[in-house]
């Protein structure tokens, strides 16, 4: 962790609790990138946790991670004990949405593996009964994604969609299938808070 970096914590650990905020991940996946990224920079309050796949995706797409800093803290997947995740015992997050999800995250959030930054986040947002949204890369057995180059099709394997379906199973857990319902259940989530 860089002198910075522990600087921005400390910072953020100072500021009061009276209006927690919302901790949006990105992973690795390209699945609608550019469309959550677009209502992701519609909200206020936000902080961003991005994985070390999520970074390069991003790049991927065109955009920067100095834009997203620009207007957001960003935490990075630098460090093995992910001190970030901390703020959840602080009251300082009311809702982890996690737009969009690798099906590789969604498995290691099914079995409680712990082991990024981002499978940190929803292991203590559930241990804290912070409610958490999921956009999924694998939701139906036949879909279309985005790519850099534009749509495509892909054929989800049976194991990501159960891991999907598992995730739904799980408490504080809100799986959406689509960009509108993820646009349309952080709205609902943040109008009950307001």
């Amino acid at each position: 962790m860089t002198v910075s970096s522990i600087m921005q914590l400390l910072n953020i650990q100072n500021i009061t609790m009276n209006k927690p905020r919302l901790a949006w991940a990105i992973t690795g996946s390209g699945h609608y990138l550019q469309e959550c990224l677009d209502f992701l920079l519609t909200l206020d309050a936000v902080d961003i946790y991005i994985s070390q796949a999520g970074e390069e995706v991003v790049q991927m797409y065109g955009v920067s991670l100095a834009t997203l800093r620009a207007r957001f803290s960003v935490y990075r997947d630098k460090t093995a004990s992910a001190p970030p995740v901390g703020l959840f015992y602080k009251g300082y997050y009311h809702t982890l949405v996690m737009a969009p999800t690798t099906s590789n995250t969604v498995a290691k959030c099914v079995l409680g593996i712990a082991d990024t930054l981002v499978t940190n986040l929803y292991s203590q947002a559930g241990k804290c009964k912070v409610p958490s949204i999921v956009y999924p890369c694998d939701i139906a057995p036949e879909m279309e994604t985005t790519a850099p180059g534009g749509k495509v099709m892909v054929y989800p394997r049976p194991i990501d969609l159960a891991s999907t379906a598992s995730l739904r199973q799980f408490e504080y857990t809100h799986v959406v299938d689509s960009i509108d319902e993820l646009i349309k259940t952080v709205q609902q989530r943040l109008a009950t808070l307001s």
